[in-house]
C-alpha cells in the first residue's frame, strides 16, 4: 500500500468512524424538553445552537446581566428554534428557575458565576450543562459535585476533547490499542499570544450592562472594557488564568486517553515575566507538573514568542516507549519508534450536514461537531439517567487540579493532594487558598449545605 491510498483509506475511516460515534439519536420523549441558557454571550450560543441542532429542545428562556447579549441572543434562538417562539428574558438566575422550571439549564457565564447557577438548577430539579471550569476554586467545585450527586442530576461538563471525532480515534486506536507502549511522560501545553497588551482607562460600565450583578461574589474591580465583553479571562478575580482556560481541556483529555485520576502532587512556577505594566493580571509564563507517581503530566504556557510546533499550538504529545502521539484540536499524529507507519487525521468537519455553521457568528467550526457530539451524550443521559462522558466528577477532577496549579504557584512549593480527605496534606496556609472569599451578599457554596 503506498502513501497516497494509505492516506485516502485513513481519511474513510476517520469519517465512517465520526459518523458511527455522532449519528442522530432517538429521545424516549416526544415533547421537547424544556431548555433554559444562564449566560448568553459567544459560547453559551454555540452551546444552545449545537444542543438546537441535536435534540428536541424548547428554549423557553435566556438569562444574562448584560441586556444587550440578552436581546441579541433572544432573537437568534426565536430564528433558530422549531417553534420560532421568542425565550423569556431574565437578568437574575434565581427568578427564571423559579419561574420557568426549565428541565435541563446550560451555564455559559464567566467562570466566577458557575458555581450558584449550578448548583440552584440542581436543587430546582434540572439537569445541567456547565463549562469548564466548573468552579474559581476547589470548594466551589467540591460543592457542584455534591449537589449533583444529592438531587440525582446529569451534569455534563464543557470539557469537549472527550467528544472530539479525532481524539475519540486516537484514544481507541492508538492508545487503547497499546501504540504507544509505556507512557512515563505527558507534555500539554499552549503558546498562543492570549494575553491583551492595551491599557484602557477604567470608565463608567454602559447603561445595558448590570456590573454589579455581572461581578457577583468576585472582588467589585472599577469597570474597564477589556474585562467585558469575553476579556473577563485575563483577570484572576474572574477565573485561573490560562491554566484554568486552556490547560484543563489538555489536561482532561489526557487524563480520559490515559485513565488518570487524581494526582498525588501538584507543583507550578511562572509568573508575568515579560508583558509586564498591562491591565490584565494572569500569568504569561507558566509550567505546572501533574504528578502521578510513574507518570509526569507538564503544562506550559508562554504568550510570546515562537511555538516550538506550530501545527500543535495548543495540545498534548504523549511520550511512550513504543511511540508518540500528539494530538490537538485540529489533527493528530502518531510517530512510531523504529518501524511502523506514521498516521496523521485531520478533524472533521460537518458542514453541509449543518449548513448554518457556515455563517453562524464567532463559531469555531472545527469544534462544532464535538459540541454537537457532548450535547447527544448529554441528553441521552438524561433519558437513561447514566453518567455522561464528561460527568461533573471528571469536571471537578480536571478543574480543581487546574485551581491546586495556581494555588501551588501562589504559595510557591509543592501540594501533596489527599483525594480522598479533598484537602493538602500537612500546609494549612494552601488549604485556606482552597476556598475564596465571596462578596456580600453572595454566600459561599458549601458541600454540606447544598
Amino acid at each position: 500500500m503506498n502513501r497516497r491510498q494509505f492516506l485516502k483509506l485513513g481519511a474513510a475511516a476517520t469519517t465512517t468512524l465520526a459518523a458511527a460515534r455522532f449519528v442522530p439519536t432517538t429521545f424516549a420523549a416526544e415533547k421537547p424538553k424544556r431548555a433554559a441558557l444562564i449566560g448568553s454571550g459567544w459560547y453559551g450560543k454555540c452551546d444552545l445552537f449545537r444542543l438546537l441542532q441535536v435534540a428536541p429542545v424548547e428554549v423557553v428562556a435566556l438569562c444574562d446581566a448584560d441586556a444587550q447579549l440578552l436581546t441579541e441572543a433572544a432573537d437568534l434562538v426565536a430564528a433558530r428554534q422549531t417553534s420560532k417562539q421568542r425565550p423569556r428574558t431574565y437578568k437574575d438566575y434565581r427568578q427564571l428557575l423559579q419561574e420557568q422550571s426549565p428541565e435541563l439549564v446550560l451555564i455559559a457565564t464567566p467562570d466566577h458565576w458557575h458555581a450558584l447557577p449550578m448548583i440552584a438548577a440542581c436543587q430546582a430539579g434540572a439537569d445541567v450543562y456547565v463549562q469548564k471550569p466548573i468552579g474559581v476554586d476547589v470548594v466551589e467545585c467540591q460543592a457542584m459535585l455534591t449537589a449533583a450527586r444529592k438531587h440525582r442530576r446529569v451534569v455534563q461538563v464543557g470539557t469537549q476533547r472527550r467528544s472530539t471525532p479525532h481524539l475519540i480515534e486516537a484514544r481507541d486506536q492508538i492508545v487503547r490499542e497499546g501504540k504507544l507502549g509505556r507512557v512515563g511522560a505527558v507534555e500539554i501545553y499552549c503558546y498562543y499570544h492570549m494575553r491583551n497588551q492595551s491599557v484602557p482607562p477604567d470608565t463608567d460600565p454602559p447603561a445595558h450592562l448590570d456590573y454589579d450583578l455581572w461581578t457577583g461574589p468576585a472582588p467589585l474591580r472599577p469597570y474597564n472594557r477589556l474585562v467585558h465583553p469575553r476579556g473577563w479571562r485575563g483577570f484572576m478575580e474572574y477565573g485561573n488564568g490560562i491554566v484554568g482556560d486552556m490547560a484543563i481541556h489538555m489536561f482532561d483529555m489526557v487524563r480520559w486517553m490515559l485513565d488518570l485520576g487524581w494526582p498525588k502532587r501538584i507543583s507550578s512556577t511562572g509568573g508575568i515575566l515579560v508583558q509586564k505594566n498591562k491591565k490584565v493580571n494572569i500569568s504569561d509564563t507558566q509550567t505546572a507538573t501533574f504528578d502521578y507517581g510513574d507518570l509526569q503530566v507538564i503544562w506550559q504556557h508562554r504568550t510570546y514568542g515562537a511555538m516550538p510546533d506550530p501545527q500543535y499550538p495548543w495540545g498534548a504529545t504523549i511520550y511512550g516507549d513504543k511511540g508518540t502521539l500528539k494530538a490537538g484540536l485540529m489533527s493528530y499524529d502518531f510517530i512510531p519508534q523504529g518501524s511502523g507507519e506514521a498516521i496523521h487525521r485531520e478533524c472533521v468537519y460537518e458542514l453541509e450536514a449543518y449548513p448554518e455553521d457556515k455563517t453562524e457568528k464567532d463559531l469555531e467550526k472545527h469544534v462544532a461537531p464535538a459540541i454537537r457530539g457532548h450535547m447527544r451524550d448529554f441528553v441521552a443521559c438524561i433519558e437513561s439517567r447514566a453518567k455522561p462522558v464528561a460527568d461533573i466528577e471528571q469536571g471537578c477532577i480536571s478543574s480543581a487540579c487546574c485551581i491546586l496549579a495556581n494555588v501551588a504557584l501562589q504559595v510557591g512549593r509543592t501540594l501533596a493532594w489527599d483525594a480522598a480527605a479533598g484537602r493538602v496534606t500537612g500546609d494549612d496556609e494552601a488549604n485556606q487558598l482552597l476556598r475564596r472569599p465571596y462578596r456580600a451578599p453572595w454566600v459561599h457554596p458549601d458541600p454540606a449545605r447544598v
